[in-house]
């Protein structure tokens, strides 16, 4: 074979259709466009998943993408075995010391003390919320649990101010 030989395999290379070129040629007067709107007008501006202003699909899926809950509060998760295995007996495990011993990432986020593990000295854990599972063991291996108050901010605390009561009678937030 020479380089003068080389030809594509037939079929696979298909001429332009050439549209607006009269009825005849099947893609004449709105040349496969449709009549009027925005597809029938060029569509240089259009961007992909456009969909004409209506609310786009990933939009009105939440649960896939372009959804972000206002209310949702980020817990720090700690579990039982990471204190256990970086803190001595007697020690009182606040959200500074668990920053510093490397367990959660901010000591300002709430804190959530999960079950995993166990827990075979006493100490006074410190938490924001705190599951059954590991309120029995801490208090199993002799220690104490600490809640502190979750401060809410912005558009939670709004709506977590009105009590359920209140909203059952119609009134509003003052």
């Amino acid at each position: 074979m020479k380089l003068h030989e080389l030809q594509p395999t037939p079929g696979s290379h298909k001429p332009r259709t050439r549209v607006g070129r009269g009825i005849a040629a099947g893609k004449g007067k709105t040349a496969g466009r449709g009549t009027k709107g925005a597809g029938a007008r060029g569509r240089s501006g259009m961007r992909a998943y456009f969909e004409g202003g209506q609310l786009p699909l990933v939009r009105r899926l939440p649960f896939k993408r372009g959804f972000k809950n206002l209310f949702r509060i980020e817990y720090q998760e700690v579990n039982l075995a990471a204190v256990n295995d970086r803190f001595e007996a007697g020690t009182e495990v606040t959200p500074e010391a668990l920053a510093a011993a490397g367990i959660i990432r901010d000591a300002s986020k709430p804190i959530v003390l999960l079950g995993r593990g166990d827990l075979d000295k006493a100490l006074t854990l410190h938490a924001h919320r705190v599951t059954k599972s590991a309120a029995e063991k801490v208090e199993k291996a002799g220690g104490t649990i600490v809640r502190h108050e979750l401060v809410i901010t912005g558009a939670l605390a709004t709506v977590k101010k009105l009590r359920k009561e209140d909203i059952a009678a119609g009134r509003k937030l003052k």
